[in-house]
């Protein structure tokens, strides 16, 4: 008899069909010789600290590092995975041979083997390696089985990670915990985990020095376009007036004018980052959620294998496209081009060199069925209409330049126009994507349709002077963090260079998302809308770690590296053991006798300002920002907060202003979203410089949006 063990049961099911094991026994399906049973997921984890030694069942500093002379595993404490796991062992000593059909990856390879050990299998182990649940993929799989030996280094790349988060996390957490939590709570340090956070955290700690500065720029209009000024911003107006006035007397010059074709390349195909950053930045969906949708999906057996890293396709899934293209019924308006011809075979999809466990998710020959949820059906949607955009010709562009001068000051603008949209078809009738206002700002000048110019021509023009304002860089969203871990840190906008980076990577596409949502159940960083924030306790936490080991991207990004070159054969895991626990004892000793102080906790700021709301009833809730606040004289724009005044993002045409101090009183933010939102103020006292000498009274807000005192 051949053992199958499959991930989960709904996958047993699937295999046991395409196999005729088709009768249900308790725990396994029977039938054609075969049996085919199941785990859930993970039956077995590393051993405890108190597995080991009962001594280290409570937490003390001086007991550590606590480091095992071998690492064991044991069953996960459940009713459920122990009965299971009863029906595995005993199926394992009456079988012939194994065949493990756990999920094709490294975490599907852990699980399986750590199962196998538990049940001192000695059997001949057969592995089932397949990208998609079809019943075709699983039946070539079956034809194709590979010895288990062919993935030994894979289990030894999931055993040293498994081993590696083992000693940084246990040792680390305890360490910190017993030095800094003040017996309050558990402070968690993880290998991937802290250098997300300090990420987060440098990111904050950027936008909270940073100083908004007001800055100057020269623009012209000459024959209905918009030139910039070649020059760098001007830091005062009174140099901008002297600019507007240079720039009166003088005639615009036409000095080059230059129109270059160019091609857009196709998007790439989604490896499961791209996608979760799709689905963040289109639909606000969290990296988990994304996960969760697709990996439903592929048990649907509507898409391929989603937990992948590689954005290309090997060469010998050449011949099913046009199959699974035929089949992908709701999109045929938009395959049907693609059908006229051979489909093409390009480099930048297939790429044999670039596809290691698995290739990039596509559908498969299965169309989505009616019964998907709203979500599964948007996600769908982007792997459908990525699958078809790889296959269309490149869109082509035309890139217009133009140089300028005024007197001796440079101008220049471009165009831009799409000659032919190629791939560009497949995304013609989605919405377009929320710009900022700097954002519209530019693609308005981008887009402007620009008049053939001939070098040497000059004539009159209308300057003008653009008021704006520096901006602090963004915070993080779930999308931008994913990207930031798939780099360790760099930005990265080019999409070759960032497949470059990510061996170096920190995490795995598959660990990604659960390693951001540790990040919020601990409290080190919360959503406020879109973006993600860092908390006091997780600022605190990351400025308490002086070991650069311990949070920096680059150096965890290295640690990664070394785990897929463990995979490849090229790296020992013991080694990477080794080093790991020597990293583990130096921190350790620098911990233990460093510096001790207390780490507020994110629930201990919640109770003192609890605490403070029952002594001040008056703080009962947020105020709303400025940034969410309507302007009440135009209604189109929202408010932005200054140095002096509060005003509308688009003063220069709207010119609306509040400012801080009113009539020798500088009014709270309270006071002023007061007058803002209700057109008056409650009764203030301490007013010194009103012309009528008066010393208090209501503000309010008249029709003409000038302040008053009555």
């Amino acid at each position: 008899m051949k053992l199958c063990i499959a991930e989960k049961p709904s996958v047993a099911r699937d295999i046991a069909k395409v196999l005729g094991a088709t009768t249900s026994k308790q725990g396994y399906m029977e039938g054609n010789g075969y049996c085919v049973t199941w785990t859930f997921g993970h039956l077995c984890t590393l051993k405890e600290p108190h597995d080991y030694s009962p001594q280290f069942k409570s937490w003390n500093l001086f007991s550590l590092p606590i480091i095992p002379s071998s690492f064991g595993i044991k069953l996960i404490p459940n009713k459920g995975v122990e009965t299971q796991f009863k029906v595995i062992e005993r199926l394992v000593e009456e079988c012939d041979e194994v065949i493990n059909c756990g999920d094709a990856g490294q975490e599907g390879e852990l699980i399986q083997r750590w199962v196998l050990q538990k049940a001192k299998c000695n059997k001949p182990v057969q592995r089932l390696w397949i990208s998609s649940l079809t019943e075709d993929a699983i039946r070539e799989g079956f034809a194709s089985l590979k010895p288990a030996e062919d993935y030994k280094n894979l289990y030894l790349a999931g055993n040293a990670r498994a081993i590696g988060d083992w000693l940084l996390g246990i040792n680390a957490t305890r360490l910190f915990t017993k030095k800094f939590g003040g017996n309050k709570a558990v402070l968690s340090i993880g290998r991937v985990q802290t250098p997300t956070l300090a990420m987060l955290v440098q990111r904050q700690k950027e936008i909270d020095a940073f100083t908004t500065e007001e800055y100057w720029e020269l623009k012209t209009k000459y024959r209905d376009v918009i030139f910039n000024a070649a020059i760098d911003r001007l830091k005062t107006l009174e140099r901008a007036e002297k600019g507007l006035e240079y720039l009166k007397v003088n005639p615009f010059e036409i000095v080059s004018f230059e129109i270059k074709e160019g091609k857009e390349k196709n998007p790439r195909l989604f490896d499961l980052t791209g996608l979760q950053v799709e689905a963040n930045k289109k639909y606000g969906y969290s990296a988990e959620n994304t996960l969760n949708y697709v990996q439903s999906l592929y048990e649907k057996k509507h898409v391929t294998y989603p937990r992948v890293d590689t954005t290309y396709l090997s060469d010998s899934l050449y011949s099913k496209i046009e199959g699974i293209l035929k089949k992908m019924y709701p999109y045929q308006e938009l395959i049907a081009p693609l059908l006229e011809a051979p489909i093409p075979k390009s480099k930048a999809v297939f790429d044999d060199t670039k596809v290691t466990d698995h290739h990039a998710i596509i559908p498969t020959e299965v169309p989505p069925s009616q019964n998907l949820s709203r979500e599964e059906k948007l996600i769908y949607d982007l792997i459908a209409k990525r699958f078809i955009a790889v296959f269309y010709p490149e869109c082509k562009i035309s890139n217009t330049l133009v140089e300028g001068k005024v007197g001796t000051i440079p101008f220049k603008t471009s165009g831009r126009q799409i000659l032919e949209p190629g791939w560009r078809t497949v995304y013609a009738k989605e919405p377009k994507e929320e710009s900022t206002d700097k954002d519209k700002e530019k693609e308005k000048e981008e887009e402007q349709t620009i008049p053939e110019f001939t070098v040497g021509e000059t004539g009159p023009h209308d300057p003008m002077i653009h008021q704006g304002k520096t901006t602090p860089p963004k915070p993080y969203t779930e999308a931008t963090l994913l990207r930031a871990m798939e780099t360790a840190g760099k930005q990265v906008e080019d999409e070759e260079l960032r497949e470059m980076l990510k061996n170096n990577g920190i995490g795995r596409p598959s660990t990604r998302a659960n390693i951001i949502e540790t990040l919020f159940k601990r409290k080190y960083i919360e959503k406020k809308r879109k973006n993600l924030i860092a908390t006091q306790t997780g600022i605190q936490l990351i400025d308490t770690i002086e070991d650069e080991l311990l949070k920096s991207p680059e150096l965890t990004g290295e640690w990664e590296s070394k785990l897929r070159k463990i995979e490849k054969g090229e790296y020992e895991a013991n080694l990477f053991k080794e080093e790991l626990i020597q990293m583990v004892t130096e921190l350790t000793d620098k911990v233990v006798y460093g510096k001790g102080k207390v780490i507020t906790l994110q629930e201990e700021e919640k109770e003192e300002v609890k605490e403070k709301k029952k002594r001040e009833p008056a703080q009962k809730k947020e105020l709303q920002s400025w940034e969410e606040t309507k302007c009440p004289k135009c209604k189109e724009h929202n408010l932005i907060k200054g140095k002096t005044a509060v005003g509308c993002s688009d003063f220069k045409n709207c010119g609306f202003k509040i400012t801080f101090e009113i009539f020798g009183k500088k009014l709270s933010d309270k006071q002023l979203l007061d007058l803002v939102l209700k057109g008056k103020t409650s009764k203030l006292k301490g007013f010194s410089a009103h012309p009528e000498s008066l010393t208090e009274g209501v503000l309010t807000l008249g029709d003409d949006f000038q302040v008053q005192l009555g």
